[in-house]
């Protein structure tokens, strides 16, 4: 199993870091709705969004923000 995260895309393929370094990998290999930021789990051919480290990962950054705007 490898763990993903979806960084951007460029035409055909989405830029996915992996463990610091990035891959390009076609989009008609993910699942239709992955997006930027999303977090992907690679295992025996198939592509899954893992929507609770998508989630958790999103909240961290919010709060990040949030912490480094605060008056």
């Amino acid at each position: 199993m490898r763990k993903g995260i979806v960084d951007r895309f460029e035409g055909k393929y989405a830029v996915i870091e992996f463990d610091g370094k990035t891959e390009d990998v076609q989009k008609s290999e993910l699942p239709a709705e992955a997006k930027s930021g999303d977090t992907l789990i690679f295992e025996d051919g198939n592509v899954i969004i893992d929507k609770e480290d998508t989630a958790s990962r999103k909240k961290e950054i919010e709060d990040l923000v949030e912490e480094l705007f605060e008056d």
